[in-house]
């Protein structure tokens, strides 16, 4: 399974302009070795083009108090968490900081192999955080991670075809069949595939007309009016005559080529496809503009589903408090400011959107930050994996979604998820 925002989809902190090089992960450093540094905390992290800076940085500023020495975890999402639970199932050692993936956290801190933030950590850790990410750090009234970056889709349109963003779902689908009729680009980007992506979608549509998908103790399906409603807005969009013919099997990718390929008139997709225009199609560029996402109901705004990746302590690490203090480090404001300008993952700190930097690399970050304060999580429950399949079986291909009948069977099979027990393979 890939993650939005930085999982399931595609990694999300990979910018546009990024061919990132990813290596097989190295076996990790023997616990607790000794360096010329001090102890060693082993940071199992998935492949960040430049994270390695990040951790020169924060080893200066240990100064001799402990070295981190980055992993590489395996780029594919469904593989890096394989790797991570076996390794922690076995409460292996090697282990400092683990980086999760935003739907994680329920699982491993269920588990019991992460530890609770608390203290002047928890203060450290919480401190200037945007609403919405925070949550994805959350689970079971404990802070459980630190936020290392967020991320959020956007509507993304042509500025040379639309005058006027659509506010709404309803709004984006009568523009583009004007713009079909006209003879013009008229496609909404859209990524309909079995997958996670798609997940991200029905959920933010959810959310957006005041449903729930799960409760918020994460014990019952409920799938309630709200979702069901959801499956309409897909349904009807799905079927409306203005997507592309392989729609159904879209990733986030073939959606990001069909806008830059001069198909599209809008698109739905993550902040990284802005730097991607920039390169490869700097006169489409031009016009490549972009709002907040879509309404699913007048006048309400919408509530969209949070991505990113967090930082956690390992509940076996043999150096808890280094690993805190290195975890810190990592996701501090600076650090945080620097992966967000060269590796494209939005940053979860405030106050890191506000240099001249921020604004040159993330012209839209007013309305990530936006967006973020309202932003929602996915079902909280350490059964998440399970449950996204069980949605993802119900949803696709979203043309053949009959909303009362899918949301009886969607709720069925989510319980089912939810009522299997042990952790997840």
């Amino acid at each position: 399974m890939d993650g939005p925002g930085r999982g399931r989809q595609s990694r999300y902190r990979v910018t546009a302009a990024l061919a990132t090089a990813v290596v097989a992960a190295p076996a990790l450093a023997a616990c607790g070795a000794s360096t010329a540094g001090g102890i060693t905390i082993n940071v199992y992290y998935a492949p960040e083009q430049h994270f390695q800076q990040v951790v020169d940085d924060c080893n200066k500023q240990a100064d001799g108090k402990y070295t981190i020495v980055y992993t590489k975890a395996p780029r594919d999402s469904d593989g890096e968490r394989e790797q991570k639970v076996r390794r922690l199932a076995a409460k292996d050692p090697s282990i400092d900081v683990v980086g999760l993936d935003v739907t994680w956290t329920p699982e491993f801190a269920s588990a019991g192999w992460i530890e609770p933030w608390t203290g002047e950590n928890k203060a450290e850790a919480e401190k200037d955080v945007l609403a919405g990410p925070l949550a994805s750090a959350r689970y079971d009234g404990q802070l459980y991670a630190a936020t290392k970056n967020t991320n959020v889709e956007l509507l993304w349109y042509r500025g040379d075809l639309v005058s006027q963003p659509p506010s709404t779902w309803d709004e984006m689908i009568s523009q583009a069949q004007q713009l079909k009729s006209q003879g013009k680009p008229y496609q909404v980007a859209f990524k309909g595939a079995q997958y996670e992506g798609l997940v991200v979608a029905f959920n933010t549509l959810t959310a957006s007309s005041g449903g729930t998908i799960v409760s918020p103790d994460g014990s019952k399906a409920t799938v309630d009016e709200g979702a069901v409603q959801a499956l309409g807005t897909l349904k009807k969009f799905a079927t409306s005559g203005v997507t592309s013919a392989n729609m159904s099997n879209a990733h986030e990718q073939e959606a990001a080529l069909q806008m830059e390929n001069g198909d599209a008139a809008f698109e739905i997709n993550w902040p990284y496809v802005y730097a991607s225009m920039q390169q490869d199609k700097p006169d489409l560029a031009k016009n490549f503009k972009w709002a907040r996402y879509p309404s699913a109901v007048a006048g309400q705004p919408s509530k969209v589903t949070i991505g990113g990746y967090n930082l956690a302590v390992s509940s076996f690490s043999p150096h808890k408090a280094e690993a805190f203090s290195a975890a810190l480090c990592l996701r501090s404001a600076k650090s945080q400011e620097y992966s967000a300008v060269n590796d494209g993952v939005p940053p979860t700190i405030s106050s890191a959107y506000d240099s001249a930097e921020m604004a040159k690399a993330y012209p839209m970050k007013d309305t990530i930050k936006d967006e973020l304060e309202t932003a929602v999580t996915r079902p909280v429950t350490p059964a998440y994996q399970n449950a996204s399949i069980a949605i993802q079986n119900a949803i696709s291909p979203p043309a053949s979604i009959q909303p009362q009948q899918t949301a009886d069977a969607m709720r069925k099979s989510i319980q089912e998820a939810l009522d299997s027990k042990g952790v997840l393979p």
